[in-house]
């Protein structure tokens, strides 16, 4: 602060729109997931709403693709509606085997019901493996579709340390842009 005008303004000096609503802000999410590889040789890899074959899959209730997870549970924070478990938790079997588009696809929708629309999504995967630049634009693509909004990828490693460098799994972080509709 090098202004006295440059201090925050409280909530309740905030300037109003006509009526004396206050004007709706949009609101910002964080989402992380981490699976494990599975300990079965075999099983698909299912990733950013991408099947990569010949790759190690993940375990988990759905398909363990922790980039679309990453991305639902960014968006639910956004909107306040809980987390990546509070909405598609191991309890319910409807969700056991669901793939990751399936899963982003149904989060979009309950983010829209509950008043907001999306602005875009930021998702990095975190991992030695797989290789996904030749497949960059292809899993932005899918995630896009699945969102019906942007959703930005990107990926980076670890420099073989930890879990990650190990290959003994993956990790995701995603934010969400949404504002409110109508307001």
């Amino acid at each position: 602060m090098t202004q006295p005008d440059d201090a925050p303004v409280p909530p309740s000096r905030r300037p109003t729109a006509p009526g004396g609503a206050r004007p709706s802000l949009p609101r910002t999410g964080v989402g992380v997931d981490v699976h494990a590889f599975a300990a079965e040789p075999g099983a698909p890899l299912h990733l950013a709403c991408l099947t990569w074959p010949d790759e190690p899959g993940l375990e988990g209730h759905s398909d363990g693709d922790v980039v679309a997870h990453a991305c639902c549970d960014a968006l639910f924070s956004a909107a306040g509606l809980g987390d990546l478990g509070s909405n598609f938790g191991t309890a319910e079997p409807r969700w056991k085997g669901a793939s990751g588009a399936v899963l982003l696809a149904e989060a979009a929708r309950r983010v829209r019901a509950a008043g907001y629309e999306i602005g875009n999504v930021a998702v990095q995967l975190v991992g030695a493996r797989p290789r996904v630049a030749a497949r960059m634009a292809e899993a932005r693509d899918a995630l896009s579709a699945a969102a019906g909004a942007d959703v930005s990828f990107s990926a980076t490693t670890t420099d073989r340390l930890g879990f990650l460098g190990r290959e003994e799994g993956l990790l995701a972080v995603a934010t969400a842009l949404v504002h409110p509709v109508g307001q």
